[in-house]
């Protein structure tokens, strides 16, 4: 297996990644932008199973529970390697370590794959082997402070400035993967033309059990009813926090810089209204039901269990 080195990282200059480019009319990271053929040309297998979400809407999350599955509930496997090794980010770039192409060429079948990509550029090849995408929506005010924090983080995106000029960047896509509101909405118009399961962070937040019955059932696996709360336990947020294999403490801090934020940072629904003003709020919906108008994609943007 191919392994994504973080070792080199080390060596690499993070802020000679934070140019974003267009691609498509998507703004994405300019190493992404500038390899693009390789993602395009890129060969799926029809037992792969994609995982995708717009950035910081449960991806590791949903990466943990979907390889937990395959590994038959079983949580040392689970800990034979990094998320990311386990889950290759398909459209990862970085200089001097293997492309998420590069390591999926190799990765024996089933492949698990992780992606960020709205829908209209996932390559071809994922549609003609009818391959399964998982997909997990969270609401737009969540995923837009989680990726603010985000952005503090990681090294190699640009500085999001305070949060008031990040939020208007957010809600004009001007922002790596672009428009929340593109990528929500083109994944769920989309669902029933492909083999796509759409589910809410929310709903997984709610009633974790309930949802990942809902995985299995699309995964065509069967599971008793005590590896399905083993999964449950497993894949709780205070778990996967103290998780050195999907907590990406693996990661150089020159990169991912975990000494004042971590990366598993609260994991709950409705923390926006830990850090929006009254006055953020108010721009923040009229933008939102501009843009939202006349789709029936409905979010909720708290529940009452926080697990």
């Amino acid at each position: 297996m191919l392994r994504f080195d973080t070792d080199k990282m080390k060596d690499l200059d993070p802020t000679s990644l934070q140019h974003l480019a267009p691609l498509h009319g998507v703004l994405m990271g300019k190493e992404i932008v500038e390899n693009w053929k390789e993602v395009e040309q890129f060969q799926a297998r029809p037992d792969d199973v994609y995982i995708s979400t717009y950035p910081k809407a449960g991806t590791t999350w949903m990466s943990e529970i979907v390889d937990m599955i395959f590994c038959e509930g079983d949580q040392e496997k689970c800990r034979r390697e990094a998320i990311y090794n386990r889950v290759p980010y398909l459209e990862l770039r970085i200089p001097g370590s293997p492309s998420g192409v590069e390591q999926l060429q190799v990765a024996p079948s089933p492949r698990l794959v992780k992606t960020h990509l709205p829908i209209h550029l996932m390559p071809e090849s994922i549609w003609d082997k009818n391959c399964k995408v998982i997909y997990v929506a969270r609401n737009a005010k969540d995923v837009a402070v989680s990726y603010f924090f985000f952005h503090n983080m990681v090294k190699a995106l640009p500085d999001p400035g305070p949060l008031d000029h990040f939020l208007n960047n957010y809600n004009k896509g001007n922002v790596s993967y672009g428009s929340w509101y593109d990528h929500v909405n083109g994944w769920w118009e989309k669902r029933q033309e492909y083999r796509i399961l759409y589910l809410f962070y929310e709903d997984l937040k709610e009633n974790p059990k309930r949802e990942i019955l809902k995985v299995l059932h699309f995964l065509e696996k069967e599971m008793s009813d005590s590896l399905v709360d083993k999964i449950v336990q497993h894949t709780s947020f205070q778990e996967m926090k103290n998780n050195e294999m999907v907590n990406y403490k693996t990661i150089p801090n020159e990169f991912l810089d975990q000494s004042e934020t971590s990366f598993m940072r609260k994991g709950i629904a409705g923390d926006w209204k830990n850090h929006f003003t009254v006055a953020q709020n108010e721009i923040f919906d009229e933008e939102y039901n501009r843009q939202m108008a006349g789709k029936n994609l409905h979010f909720r943007t708290e529940i009452n269990v926080n697990i």
